[in-house]
């Protein structure tokens, strides 16, 4: 037996190695229970719960809707109509602007309840409406194909401020944030905190002819309110 094996470890090396492997095992169920959670807030997440309105704001929502000449039909209908191949009846009137309100005005709870009674993206899709501020959650359902994440559901956050500034809109990007990371401002194509109305507007296009269409936009806590030109 060599001289090397006969050397015994003092208690002090012993309770250090003890340590060690304490800590070392104490990195390792911190590990686990951090990749759990990740993988349950982020990856196996679930649907959202669709808004649901009383029998009062039900009413309040579906005058708005005839306001804007937005056809309601239930399920049941959509069936019959579809059974019966028979298209709904119209009854022929004058065009006329007279007396019609240039201005959508929905509350968040409203928009909410509208995915989930005429989408599936109810249980996918949420809107906040804050001071300015307009807020969506989405998941994304990641196709089979796809790398690392093939069939897992990604949490997508992302807020844009709408306003109406010196005889204006704005529309500007505050964010975008997957899996609790935000996306750096390259990956956006540098398009984070600019005015999208200021920076396009002048250009023949899309945000030419929405500036020049919006008399006024105000987003207040649970409440939009756009105003149309003429």
């Amino acid at each position: 037996m060599t001289q090397a094996n006969n050397v015994e470890h003092s208690p002090k090396e012993r309770w250090g190695c003890l340590k060690i492997t304490g800590v070392l095992l104490l990195v390792i169920i911190v590990s686990v229970l951090v990749t759990v959670w990740v993988m349950k807030s982020y990856l196996f997440v679930s649907e959202f719960t669709p808004v649901n309105l009383s029998a009062e704001e039900e009413q309040v929502l579906e005058a708005k809707l005839n306001k804007l000449n937005v056809l309601e039909v239930s399920p049941k209908e959509t069936s019959q109509q579809n059974t019966n191949n028979e298209p709904e009846t119209l009854k022929p009137e004058a065009y006329s602007e007279v007396g019609v309100k240039r201005e959508i005005n929905f509350t968040e709870k409203e928009l909410n309840a509208l995915l989930a009674k005429n989408t599936d993206l109810a249980r996918k899709l949420a809107v906040d409406l804050a001071d300015d501020l307009v807020s969506i959650k989405l998941l994304m359902p990641m196709d089979e194909d796809f790398p690392v994440l093939g069939g897992k559901t990604l949490r997508l956050k992302a807020g844009a401020e709408f306003s109406y500034k010196n005889a204006r809109p704005v529309v500007i990007l505050k964010g975008v944030t997957i899996m609790g990371v935000p996306i750096p401002n390259a990956w956006l194509g540098d398009m984070k905190n600019v005015d999208l109305v200021s920076e396009f507007g002048a250009d023949e296009g899309f945000w030419k002819s929405f500036s020049e269409g919006v008399q006024n936009i105000q987003i207040k806590e649970g409440h939009l309110q756009i105003e149309l030109k003429e």
